[in-house]
């Protein structure tokens, strides 16, 4: 059940540019679904009762899914980009006068847990003004640095381009998700100027502004490849990869048999009884159903099916 004390923004303004397509980044698919409509999962899954998508002006496909997929009135326009701190206070018309728990997502980075998130509204109910999600970057390169003190409370976010040598040699980086009390987050981002290097106006400011007032932040943290954000093709490709991967292993730990599972594709919503056998080289596309003990043998395409219990199908199925 939706909890009134909880909403999302949603950034999805960028232009994408390096996907070299015609559609809107955000809807190019991870795993047979569009990757906004992840992050709209993952508000849903979290109980987030307000969600609004943030787009960009003239982004008229986008619209319509955001609509399709949330109703009227659900997306803000951001126009002009000015940086993601003025993302977010383009959606503050469409809050109206929600002032509980509100946390910033994006529309490019379909694989966080709802796990990480429900502890960053954690952080901001045990007293934390802003919660940051953060991760150990293998390679930290052009991500922005979290600096924590003793205590391991955050101090500030900077970014590479204006982070000291020290400073980028931290390997603690910020995912870009962050979570406060909504009124205070807006009041926050009021105060944020645009005195930096690429003259936009940043959401992650608002932690050292939040500091310099005393106020208490905090990082919770989660595994790289959770927070992978796609850019381009090749970064789609890398996504879809590690959601294989986790859906995989889930499956193989819930009980089903795969004899060669890096051959096997799944869909979002592909669901796989224990005691079902899936020989190489299989494809589930979306809406499809296995029951226990079937056999989907080698070379078989699936895609809005019911395989029955103990059924065998293929090889070389097309259902």
């Amino acid at each position: 059940m939706p909890d009134q004390n909880l909403a999302v923004v949603i950034l999805a303004a960028g232009k994408g540019t390096r996907m070299k397509s015609d559609l809107p980044k955000v809807l190019h698919p991870v795993g047979g679904r569009a990757m906004l409509d992840w992050s709209i999962d993952l508000a849903r899954s979290t109980r987030c009762s307000r969600i609004v998508t943030v787009v960009s002006a003239g982004s008229d496909v986008l619209q319509a899914h955001v609509t399709g997929a949330l109703g009227e009135n659900a997306f803000a326009i951001q126009d002009p980009p000015l940086g993601t701190g003025h993302a977010v206070l383009a959606a503050r018309e469409q809050l109206g006068d929600f002032d509980g728990n509100l946390i910033v997502l994006y529309g490019d980075t379909p694989l966080i847990p709802a796990s990480a998130i429900n502890a960053l509204f954690a952080e901001i109910e045990q007293g934390a003004a802003v919660g940051v999600l953060g991760f150990e970057a293998a390679s930290p390169g052009a991500y922005g640095r979290l600096v924590t003190s003793a205590d391991d409370s955050l101090e500030a976010i900077v970014e590479a381009k204006e982070a000291s040598p020290d400073q980028l040699k931290i390997t603690l980086c910020n995912s870009g998700v962050m979570a406060g009390k909504a009124s205070h987050m807006f009041a926050l981002l009021d105060r944020v100027t645009n005195d930096n290097a690429k003259g936009e106006y940043y959401l992650t400011d608002i932690v050292e502004i939040a500091r310099r007032e005393g106020a208490v932040c905090k990082v919770v943290r989660c595994a790289e490849r959770d927070v992978q954000g796609v850019n381009s093709r090749v970064e789609l490709a890398v996504a879809e990869a590690a959601f294989q991967d986790r859906r995989r292993t889930a499956l193989l730990e819930s009980g089903v048999t795969m004899t060669a599972p890096e051959t096997v594709f799944l869909s979002y919503d592909t669901e796989i009884f224990p005691d079902v056998m899936i020989e190489p080289n299989v494809v589930f596309g979306p809406k499809v159903r296995v029951e226990k003990n079937a056999k989907i043998r080698a070379f078989s395409h699936l895609e809005g099916a019911v395989v029955r219990q103990g059924a065998e199908i293929g090889p070389y199925a097309r259902l």
